[in-house]
């Protein structure tokens, strides 16, 4: 995975947990639940990048490169 899609993913991620404390500061229900889908959704984003690395790493260790 590239540092960029790194960094892109740590950013969702922050940024879902800075709408999720947003939202419990205001006891915004709708609020929280959208900071934690948008901290999910980066965490299943950065899953996905680390099983194609793995995978990456699987097939490069099969053909030798």
């Amino acid at each position: 995975m590239g540092i960029g899609d790194k960094i892109s993913n740590k950013a969702e991620e922050l940024k879902g947990a800075a709408q999720e404390k947003i939202g419990d500061a205001r006891n915004d229900p709708g609020q929280q639940a959208e900071g934690q889908a948008e901290q999910s959704e980066a965490k299943m984003k950065q899953a996905g990048e680390n099983a194609k690395d793995s995978f990456g790493d699987a097939k490069d260790s099969v053909t030798g490169n």
